[in-house]
């Protein structure tokens, strides 16, 4: 005696319903939603079998489903997947640990060292892959420690915080920041991704062309001003403060500009035009925020470069230069930080 097969419930949905949710939901949800709609309008099951390269066990189980919940017992749910390795309760303990490495008299982690502590402390029974996947998943990446000097007088820090913050909240006062850094013409080659089992080369042929730039910045109009030089002194420090005063259009009463305390800032004789200048306190390159338009400009123009000759690595620059003043939105988004107060 032949099985009866289950049929769909034509009442349980529409076909203009059931095109709606196949066209917006996955490719498993839209061949469910196909199936059931050829069904409905008569299709023999052998073509449908045939034309969309499903299993006769497999429409039983979509025609029980949507005669259940209608279109909803078609939409696919995402697989919930093997359970994880490290617990949620542990790594809240292990995060702290990966950013305290001295509660293990060490230094710094690498992955593999920390595989093979937690598997010994913790007991755990996880792959390298796994602990790997952890440093991911919890924000972790591979980053060059900065350089940081432990020399700070934090009541000199402290003191120019709480000026600064009054000069912010002074409407008549825009603030700048002026620095100076060096630019390589053959840096120092960086990370980027390869194919595994081959590896890039960039040319590095241990030449020594390198310009400087003195600028400034404000962060609040997001205006940057800088000018090339090939080394960095008085004169030519007097030389940038000139040009900007040319270049550049106070829009309020009175420009503070804030500088470390190099000896060419310091120079009685200095002209500073416009500029108020208030020096930073010693050991504090976090309190100028140019330096992430530096970092920028390095990230973005001179990653893996090789210039020849002085010629091309100042076409370079000029290029460099003329991004950040033409995009103030940028400026604006690489200087603005909060971390002074």
């Amino acid at each position: 005696m032949p099985v009866s097969l289950l049929e769909p419930n034509p009442e349980n949905a529409s076909i203009h319903e059931l095109k709606t949710t196949a066209r917006l939901g996955t490719y498993e949800t839209s061949l469910r939603c196909t199936a059931i709609q050829m069904l409905i309008t008569g299709i023999p099951r052998e073509q449908i079998y045939e034309a969309l390269s499903v299993t006769p066990r497999s429409i039983q189980k979509w025609i029980n489903a949507f005669n259940k919940r209608g279109v909803d017992g078609l939409i696919a749910r995402k697989r919930p997947g093997r359970p994880k390795k490290i617990k949620k309760e542990q790594a809240q303990e292990l995060v702290k640990l990966i950013e305290e490495p001295e509660q293990t008299g060490r230094t710094f982690w690498t992955a593999k060292a920390f595989h093979g502590y937690i598997t010994e402390a913790y007991q755990l029974e996880c792959s390298y892959k796994t602990v790997l996947r952890f440093f991911h998943e919890e924000g972790f990446a591979l980053k060059v420690p900065q350089p940081w000097p432990d020399r700070q007088n934090e009541e000199q820090r402290d003191k120019f915080r709480l000026k600064l913050k009054q000069l912010c909240e002074d409407t008549d006062v825009d603030i700048w920041y002026a620095d100076e850094s060096g630019f390589e013409g053959e840096s120092k080659p960086r990370r980027r991704w390869d194919k595994k089992g081959s590896k890039s080369r960039v040319v590095h042929n241990g030449d020594h062309i390198r310009m400087n730039l003195i600028g400034t910045v404000c962060p609040r109009i997001g205006e940057f001003f800088a000018i090339e030089a090939s080394n960095v002194d008085s004169d030519m420090f007097q030389l940038f403060l000139d040009e900007a005063d040319k270049c550049i259009t106070p829009q309020r009463k009175r420009n503070v500009i804030i500088v470390d305390n190099a000896t060419w800032h310091k120079k009685k004789s200095l002209n500073w035009h416009f500029f108020e200048p208030v020096y930073l306190p010693p050991y504090s390159p976090d309190f100028n925020p140019i330096e992430n338009i530096w970092l920028l400009m390095k990230q973005r123009w001179f990653k893996n470069l090789h210039c020849r000759n002085v010629e091309t690595l100042i076409a370079r620059l000029d290029e460099a230069i003329l991004d950040l003043t033409n995009n103030p939105a940028q400026v604006i988004k690489t200087t603005s930080f909060g971390i002074l107060f």
